[in-house]
């Protein structure tokens, strides 16, 4: 079989405008679009660009100013959920992305919460995402909790083991609480793809990939996207592969690579 496929407008397409993209995503052979932060975007004109371009939503980023890991963020990170859920089912999209910490402008971690010891963060996360877990039944919304590397992008991010968001995800049990395995930021924290994915690929609501390092599209630097999908596909993976990359000479080169390495 062959996996679909997710193209992120906030880095693909963006020499269009906003509504051309979802019908350019579709043309390329994509089965949905995904996107960063709802809150900068008309979600009524969201909405009917999709379905005017025949492609669904995969989902989008939906936590904003609030930190799983702080345990006094508990009660405003679940409010800004429920906006972020209710912002998934007016563009009727499946699933919302979330994270350890809250991330500023250009997925700068806003506060690496070094005063508070590992335990209470992981603690502290536990308990916020058993809750989110529960809103998420109630909504039927997927949520997908994504680890980050903290080397190159996010440095100060808690979440940056796939082990760890995998076995939180086991422990709660939700059918609607899984992880977002992003293979780029995981080959720079942890390395070791395909044994990883023999071992957590059962915890993966969605899939992220871009190639490490610079980021771009597969063939660019040193993964062997071949290998990683047809291992996903192996492992009993069903779900969407979404490309969440920059292209290195723009969206037509890149979209022809993504294909080719398909």
């Amino acid at each position: 079989m062959s996996l679909g496929k997710c193209a992120c407008i906030d880095t693909l397409y963006t020499e269009l405008e906003w509504r051309e993209r979802f019908q350019a995503a579709k043309n390329d052979g994509f089965a949905a679009v995904e996107f960063w932060d709802w809150r900068i975007r008309d979600l009524k004109e969201t909405r009917e660009a999709a379905e005017d371009a025949g492609i669904k939503i995969s989902g989008f980023n939906g936590d904003a100013d609030y930190s799983l890991v702080d345990p006094g963020h508990k009660t405003k990170y679940l409010e800004e959920l429920k906006r972020s859920i209710e912002a998934a089912k007016a563009v009727n999209a499946g699933s919302v992305t979330i994270h350890s910490n809250a991330l500023g402008e250009g997925g700068v971690v806003v506060n690496a919460y070094n005063e508070l010891s590992d335990t209470v963060k992981l603690c502290s996360m536990y308990d916020t995402l058993l809750a989110c877990a529960r809103l998420a039944e109630q909504e039927g919304i997927n949520l997908n909790l994504e680890a980050l590397n903290v080397t190159t992008d996010h440095v100060g991010n808690f979440l940056k083991y796939t082990q760890t968001g995998a076995e939180i995800c086991r422990l709660i049990g939700s059918p609607r609480l899984k992880l977002l395995y992003d293979v780029y930021h995981m080959q720079i924290n942890e390395g070791c793809i395909c044994d990883t994915i023999s071992s957590y690929g059962d915890q993966f609501g969605h899939i992220h990939v871009a190639d490490a390092p610079g980021r771009h599209e597969p063939g660019t630097g040193e993964i062997n996207y071949k290998k990683v999908i047809r291992h996903l596909e192996e492992c009993g993976y069903r779900g969407l592969v979404g490309y969440e990359l920059f292209p290195s000479a723009g969206t037509k080169q890149a979209v022809q690579a993504i294909m080719e390495h398909y």
